[in-house]
């Protein structure tokens, strides 16, 4: 048998067949086995073990989608701050100041002039 690549999640199909299967086995009153890994305990050890890790990653799955909305909209709110200090200081010292420049902005002095081409007319 080929070896299992557990680095990679079943589908949810397969693990629903697996589920199903178990609660099939649940009405067979005369089974069992001498193979430690297919005792019902072990199946119903590794059943109860899987619903909590799965309950586990949905609850932290959960967790990390509230940290991460709440480190957006703390991004958001850091952006929206620093566009409001940058129109105080224009407004407050210019947009041709050191101090515009100090915060990022360009000044007005060093924009560049756009170049308007003449018209040549066309002598005929």
């Amino acid at each position: 048998m080929p070896t299992q690549d557990t680095t990679r999640r079943l589908r949810p199909q397969l693990i629903s067949e697996d589920v199903t299967s178990w609660h099939g086995l649940q009405t067979i009153t005369t089974y069992n086995t001498t193979r430690a890994d297919a005792d019902a305990a072990k199946l119903q050890q590794a059943y109860q073990a899987m619903l909590s890790s799965q309950q586990t990653e949905t609850e932290k799955l959960t967790l990390y989608r509230a940290a991460a909305d709440a480190a957006r909209l703390a991004e958001w709110e850091f952006h929206n701050a620093v566009l409001a200090m940058k129109e105080v200081v224009r407004g407050q010292y210019g947009s041709d100041s050191d101090q515009a420049q100090a915060v990022g902005l360009k000044k007005k002095s060093d924009r560049k002039r756009s170049n308007r081409k003449k018209s040549v007319a066309a002598v005929s």
